[in-house]
């Protein structure tokens, strides 16, 4: 069974979560599951969610992070999760007090079948971060749970560059793998997040992604894309590498790669890997690497040292342990 992402959108009130909720939410034929957190008896974002959402759970009892064992997030996740509503990932909104590394270590360890962990965004005010989050010597914690931070609303101070800039050197003293971007209302690629099933790569923009950049002619980025194939057995201990040292800018890895006469579905965000046995046998390898700002060439080269044949592959015993880390 395929296993849906489920993504943690964190940052502290007013950066903006929701507005890249929305902005997601609003993707042409996505499915998506949306878990969003109460605070106290007032659902605090509920009211401002729009678009399409699939099976939509309120979890209750503060933020996420404090909740206990029976505190919800499992039983919203298993709803979600059923097959039945075939959605391409889910989306958990916490609470602007929730910790980024509590809720990664609960989602991570979720005993729900059918899903997997999908990364922690975590949202930036660039205009007020460093007077409200990032105010001491040494980073904050929370910056060493984050696979992709996403620094918003750059239209509203005078430097954008300068202030990404800031952002990521703080960001990288406690995470030196994370994924830096910046945005204006929350408008990243959702290909970053998740893949929507079904979807044809054609190459050609949605109606919907047009009209995005005619109206956000300067802040709406695509993420580009790497395809490769090929055919036999990969090195085991090559593949790992790759994956966990991709070349600069690419943020997501996806694809099935045969290892060792058994077949693997292989997802990496950020700095996770996460490495599961397919269904059925044969058919060629296939890797796809997802960023922003790559170097075309560079990567599909190393996508394709990650998938070419080896006659002498390494122990796999690095493979080995990201499959039952994952199972």
């Amino acid at each position: 069974m395929r296993r849906i992402p489920v993504i943690a959108l964190t940052g502290y009130l007013g950066a903006g979560k929701t507005s890249l909720l929305n902005h997601v939410l609003r993707t042409p034929a996505a499915r998506i599951g949306v878990v969003i957190n109460d605070f106290g008896e007032i659902n605090v974002d509920a009211g401002l969610v729009t678009g399409q959402v699939d099976e939509p759970a309120s979890i209750s009892g503060g933020c996420i992070c404090c909740l206990d064992d029976e505190g919800g997030l499992d039983k919203a996740l298993e709803k979600l999760a059923s097959p039945k509503l075939g959605l391409d990932a889910i989306i958990v909104e916490a609470s602007g007090l929730a910790d980024p590394v509590a809720l990664q270590r609960i989602i991570g360890f979720s005993g729900v079948s059918g899903v997997r962990p999908g990364g922690v965004v975590d949202v930036v005010d660039a205009v007020n971060h460093f007077d409200t989050v990032d105010r001491d010597p040494l980073p904050p914690l929370r910056y060493a749970a984050s696979s992709l931070v996403v620094v918003n609303k750059l239209d509203q101070v005078i430097d954008p560059e300068a202030v990404v800039s800031r952002v990521e050197g703080r960001v990288r003293e406690r995470n030196p793998g994370v994924y830096v971007t910046g945005a204006v209302g929350g408008r990243i690629d959702p290909k970053l997040l998740f893949d929507v099933s079904g979807e044809e790569e054609s190459g050609q923009l949605s109606f919907r992604e047009l009209l995005a950049d005619v109206e956000h002619p300067h802040d709406h980025v695509h993420a580009s894309s790497v395809s490769v194939s090929s055919s036999g057995a990969v090195d085991p201990d090559a593949l790992i590498e790759f994956l966990e040292k991709p070349p600069a800018g690419v943020y997501r890895i996806k694809g099935q790669v045969n290892v060792g006469g058994r077949r693997y579905v292989v997802n990496v965000v950020g700095a996770s890997i996460h490495i599961a046995a397919a269904r059925g046998k044969g058919g060629p390898n296939q890797l796809v690497a997802i960023g922003m700002g790559i170097d075309v060439e560079v990567v599909r080269s190393a996508v394709e040292a990650a998938l070419a044949q080896s006659e002498e592959p390494g122990d796999g015993r690095v493979f080995g342990r990201y499959v039952r880390a994952s199972a």
